[in-house]
């Protein structure tokens, strides 16, 4: 079974990822134009949010 980790990067987007590998990085300040994938919108928006980190264990 793969090991999934959601990681909130500090100001930035949600990353996925998968066995160790960055498989996604979704938007989360709500700028984005390519919903739900991050654009970098965040940083012309000064979106300011902590990180954080969830862990999907089986």
């Amino acid at each position: 079974m793969s090991h999934v980790e959601v990681q909130s990067s500090e100001n930035g987007p949600n990353l996925v990822f998968v066995d160790g590998k960055v498989v996604a990085a979704l938007c989360r300040c709500g700028h984005s134009q390519h919903k739900p994938n991050c654009d970098g919108s965040h940083r012309t928006a000064g979106f300011k949010a902590p990180a954080a980190k969830v862990e999907i264990i089986p």
